[in-house]
């Protein structure tokens, strides 16, 4: 961890960050009194603007007056510094490389209890107990005011404390929990929910009724062996869990109802924080398999020459216990430990798999927090917290020793912050904090991006392979099924194959669970009139409105627009109206025509809007009382399940076919992520695909599970039509409501980069979806070669063309958005 002084000394000035896109830092002369407190990295209240004031972070201090008028800052709101200075040089890092501002990359990093600005809004906390005996005059004032308005402005409480300079005093508030900010309330943080069993009264007062109960249950002799095992349990600990209750006593989910039918037994819900203590049992991790432990060898190994290793292991091969003990030999040096998923709302599994491990040593760390919890990790995490888990936004986090990063499906998507600014790609960013920390980073998953594994080829990365299942067990059997041949011999039923309609029967039938995987929600995607071929769409987007049954509506996937279905064609006034395609919902529906007696649960994001949405669907499928669970590609992400015997890919053309040079990477890795879910405890799982094009060669790689014949095809596709990892892209999108405005923008500031660029520039074109949100848009794209020096002066030319076109008369209101390497 590097120092952050120089502190201030007299005629001192600072430059300073504030958390809005302005173009450069600004700076600030310090008053006498505030000098002794004035350091890099503390946040000091500032005046900006005629009227507003926001709490700014202090980049460098200064001795030399800067040549022009100054205005003073008006406080120091912090006693020591809210970051270290590697965090300030990661932010200027991302703020150069994807071409956006510091103020930009500020907003993203801090959470909002840090980033207070005039039209800030607070409200009494909850938390309140309403004794004002312990408080000063000022937050006396402040909590009587909000007991009578509920809710001010920071300009407000400006006027009735009838002082300019109040950061420091709702700094203290928010940390002695007498305030929130009023958006805390709107995203409270909802704990995981844990099923657990208890006895029902009179039992619970007078256990000595107990044998009333047995009596009850002795003609049932699982009862009996369930309530055994219960008051076993419960000896020696303070809650039962429902699933341990399951395991010991070998009984299912209805013998437990049996018995809160007959009033012994109740099933609760109990909150175990994620945040706060580990309620449970800290348990040794499983023993190592040989895999396992040559594994970590080569990792070794590899980190003696090199920073970045990638931990390629096939779905089931162990992984998650790699990474364990690496964690634990780097706590054992007193290191921290940056743990990077890609979907933290959608990694239940693995978040209990490293608590129960760690305890308390690992702190979550991701965007469903409210504001207190994550000032809360992030100073734990500036005190030298050990372990951090957490989804992109944990990078930013003021680590003070970080040694390692461990960035788990290093391939996934969901790593590219898509909009707002910055948009950055967080595997590429852990790798160049891991740098400024001298950290070494380990990459894993089962599919490689190109880029990723193209770094192991050329000697940049090392690579390590795990290519057993654990256990020995074997890699799921995967089938084709031809859709045109069911379509023209006429078996096609709905959306199912007679391949897949058998084979989920048998698997039901065997007590195994089944997984179907559509990568698109709703009932159905299109909403036409069959007579003239009008197609519903968005008013605010080009695209259609999908059809969803459940709340009988049409809605924009894009922009959330929702609408009444029409009852007759606007064009030609057919009542003839029908829905085409199909979604998670209209597969869920249709399910239950085929599978009567199964009990089907759907995971996309109209069923999860919460995260304890999530977590209860996971747990119902992990507990047996789903046989079949569909959804969208949230299936593919860190789930483990036992009794998965079977996974249907319904429609694979839909991932083969999308207009971009990464579908066949995607679906590849899609395809071979999802069929990971089957089979992977105790027996060989089976995969389905079902696809009208069966020709293509992605299909036969999946097929074969062959990572390195899909790679040798697809890098030399990338090379030939000059695509990473050989060529950098930078892809500029213009946005405006009116075509006309935007078609005349596109052109000059197409030919001001043009006249620099050359062919390297691609474009003006309309993206696949051309209005969205009422904006219309347009693309350029930017191929580069592999040039340093290039490519940093191809991003001062693009803040060039902004410049121009936007003080162009007439085109000012342009929105312009820069996506260095986009996904």
């Amino acid at each position: 961890m590097s120092e952050l002084h120089p502190t201030a000394q007299a005629n001192t000035y600072v430059t300073v960050i504030l958390p809005m896109a302005v173009p450069k830092p600004y700076t600030y002369a310090v008053p006498e009194e505030w000098v002794s407190k004035v350091q890099i990295g503390v946040r000091v209240e500032v005046q900006f603007g005629p009227k507003r004031q926001y709490a700014a972070l202090v980049l460098d201090v200064l001795s030399e007056a800067p040549g022009h008028k100054t205005k003073a800052i008006l406080s120091v709101i912090d006693d020591t510094p809210i970051i270290w200075a590697e965090q300030l040089r990661f932010w200027q890092w991302v703020g150069q490389y994807y071409c956006c501002t510091l103020g930009e990359v500020m907003h993203a990093a801090l959470p909002a209890n840090l980033k207070l600005a005039s039209e800030t809004t607070i409200t009494l906390s909850p938390l309140f107990d309403g004794d004002v005996m312990d408080l000063e005059d000022k937050e006396y004032l402040i909590a009587e005011a909000l007991t009578i308005q509920h809710e001010l402005t920071l300009e407000q409480v400006r006027d009735i404390l009838g002082i300019k300079t109040i950061y420091p005093l709702i700094r203290d508030m928010l940390d002695k929990r007498i305030i929130y900010l009023k958006e805390d309330l709107k995203e409270k943080f909802k704990a995981k929910t844990v099923a657990c069993v208890r006895l029902r009264e009179p039992y619970v007062s007078h256990p000595e009724n107990l044998q009333d109960a047995f009596d009850k249950l002795s003609r049932a002799t699982r009862q009996v062996e369930a309530l055994m095992a219960y008051l076993q349990l419960a000896r020696g600990q303070e809650f039962v869990r429902r699933d341990e209750l399951y395991k010991m006593a070998k009984v299912d989910a209805s013998v437990i109802s049996a018995m809160e039918k007959k009033e012994i037994l109740e099933v609760y819900e109990r909150e175990v924080s994620r945040i706060g203590g580990y309620e449970d049992e800290i348990v040794e991790a499983d023993a190592l398999s040989v895999q396992q432990v040559r594994s970590i060898a080569e990792i070794q190994n590899h980190f003696e020459e090199k920073n970045v290793v990638l931990l390629q292991g096939v779905t089931g091969s162990g992984k998650t216990r790699v990474y364990i003990e690496l964690i634990r030999e780097a706590m054992r040096r007193g290191e921290q430990i940056l743990y990077l998923l890609p979907e933290i709302a959608l990694t239940t599994q693995i978040i209990d798999r490293l608590k129960r491990v760690f305890g308390d040593q690992v702190d979550v760390y991701h965007s469903r927090l409210n504001n207190n919890e994550r000032v809360e990790i992030w100073n734990r995490t500036k005190e030298g917290k050990a372990v951090v888990l957490g989804a992109r936004s944990a990078l930013f986090l003021p680590f003070r020793n970080l040694k390692l990063v461990i960035v788990d499906e290093e391939h996934d998507p969901s790593f590219k912050q898509q909009d707002p600014n910055p948009r950055y790609q967080g595997r590429d960013a852990a790798i160049y904090l891991a740098q400024l920390f001298g950290a070494k980073v380990l990459l894993g998953t089962a599919t490689p991006s190109i880029e990723s594994f193209y770094n192991t080829q050329v000697g940049k990365y090392g690579l390590v392979s795990m290519t057993e299942r654990f256990g020995g067990l074997e890699l799921p059997e995967v089938e084709i099924v031809d859709l045109k041949k069911a379509q023209k011999a006429g078996t096609l039923q709905s959306h199912f194959t007679v391949d897949l309609l058998n084979a989920m029967k048998t698997t039901l039938e065997k007590g195994e669970q089944v997984i179907l995987f559509q990568n698109r929600r709703g009932y159905a995607p299109i909403y036409k009139c069959s007579t003239c071929n009008w197609t519903c769409e968005c008013i605010h987007c080009d695209v259609s409105l999908t059809y969803h049954k459940g709340q009988n509506n049409l809605k924009c996937h894009y922009c959330g627009y929702q609408t009444q279905l029409p009852k007759e064609c606007p064009a030609c006034g057919s009542k003839q109206l029908i829905v085409q395609g199909f979604g998670t919902e209209k597969i869920e529906d249709e399910l239950k025509i085929f599978m009567p007696d199964a009990k089907i649960g759907r995971m996309d994001l109209d069923t999860v809007r919460s995260k304890n949405a999530h977590a209860k669907i996971i747990n119902d499928f992990e507990e047996g009382r789903l046989n079949i669970l569909v959804g969208t590609q949230m299936v593919t992400k860190g789930l483990d399940f036992e009794k998965v015997g079977l996974v249907g890919i319904l429609s694979a053309d839909q991932l083969l076919q999308f207009p971009d040079f990464r579908a066949g990477e995607r679906a590849f890795q899609l395809m071979l992520q999802v069929a990971g879910r089957a089979g992977r405890k105790h027996k060989r799982g089976k995969v389905i695909i079902q696809v009208q094009n069966v020709a293509n060669p992605v299909l036969k790689e999946v097929l074969n599970n062959d990572f390195r014949a899909f790679y040798s095809r697809e890098i030399m596709e990338r090379q030939e039509f000059f695509y990473p990892p050989f060529y950098r892209l930078i892809r500029i999108t213009l946005k405006h409501k009116k075509p006309q405005v935007i078609n005349a923008a596109a052109q000059k500031y197409g030919n001001f980069l043009r006249s620099k660029l050359g062919d390297r520039l691609r474009g003006p074109a309309v993206p696949y979806v051309g209005r969205v949100r009422s904006y219309f848009l347009i693309d350029f794209l930017i191929k580069l070669e592999r040039n340093p020096k290039l490519i940093g002066v191809t991003k001062d030319l693009i803040a060039e063309a902004e410049h121009f076109l936007l003080n162009e008369e007439g085109y000012s209101s342009i929105k312009i958005a820069v996506d260095v390497d986009p996904m």
